[in-house]
């Protein structure tokens, strides 16, 4: 099964194919997914609502996230593993270079980090220590109780215009990754234009070079019983959860989702 890494999803974007994400916390989904050619598997600090039972993703640590990583590891069948840097985990420089650390020697493949432009040192740092970055703009689930909440982000001028500028900030400092969450769909289109790396989306429409959701959002499961605007349920008309997944790949890759109901506008 071939493997994929920071080189080969490059090449997608060049190439104009899209790119499959799908959060995964343990082995056996690990296994089923990278088995459908999920290209990207996410160890996402999403697992402190969707496993754990919070209400957000602030409780989540280092140490949980480093349980779920090695886990993810050990079924994961050629994908790239992505490890959130949980809440705080990156107040510090040294802070953000023995976390990631952590992750990566649990078996993480790359590390993502939840900000903007004001990351670019910590970027440039990890970058040059082996560990490659992607970046989480838009909203971003630990700032929640500043944002006031989980609403989308870039509908105003301003904030558009800070948005890619921090985009490219970013680039520039070694980011091998951008992740766009809850954003106008032309803003994304704009930014995964304005840069070389891979842009993911989720919420941002379907401009972007990829897609992510969360897994138990694409199967139809949820504690609160909300879905948000950007889900779909690929357990509708398949039979088991390994066709549910190879669904939304297929959807992804033949463009049929994101469809425009999915996104926002500014």
């Amino acid at each position: 099964m071939p493997v994929t890494t920071v080189t080969s999803l490059q090449s997608l974007k060049q190439k104009g194919e899209k790119i499959t994400m799908l959060t995964c916390y343990d082995a056996t989904f690990a296994h089923v997914a990278s088995g459908a050619g999920v290209e990207v598997l996410l160890v996402g600090d999403s697992l402190g609502m969707v496993l754990q039972g919070h209400d957000s993703t602030l409780p989540v640590t280092v140490a949980d996230m480093a349980y779920h990583v090695a886990s993810v590891s050990r079924g994961n069948q050629g994908a790239l593993v992505l490890a959130d840097l949980p809440f705080m985990a990156n107040a510090s420089i040294e802070q953000t270079l023995l976390n990631s650390a952590t992750l990566m020697r649990a078996g993480a493949h790359m590390v993502k980090v939840e900000g903007a432009a004001w990351l670019a040192d910590s970027v440039r740092q990890l970058t040059d220590r082996g560990i490659p970055v992607c970046v989480h703009l838009g909203l971003t689930p630990q700032t929640v109780n500043v944002m006031g909440g989980y609403k989308v982000q870039g509908r105003l001028e301003a904030q558009a215009r800070q948005m890619r500028a921090d985009a490219i900030a970013l680039e520039q400092a070694g980011a091998a990754m951008i992740l766009l969450e809850c954003v106008p769909t032309e803003l994304a289109q704009e930014i995964t234009q304005a840069v070389q790396v891979p842009v993911i989306g989720i919420g941002a429409g379907s401009g972007t070079d990829g897609q992510v959701l969360v897994l138990h959002d694409m199967l139809g499961l949820s504690i609160s019983g909300r879905v948000a605007r950007f889900v779909r349920n690929f357990m509708v008309g398949q039979p088991d959860i390994p066709s549910a997944i190879n669904a939304y790949v297929a959807a992804v890759k033949d463009l049929s989702f994101p469809a425009l109901e999915h996104g926002f506008q500014a």
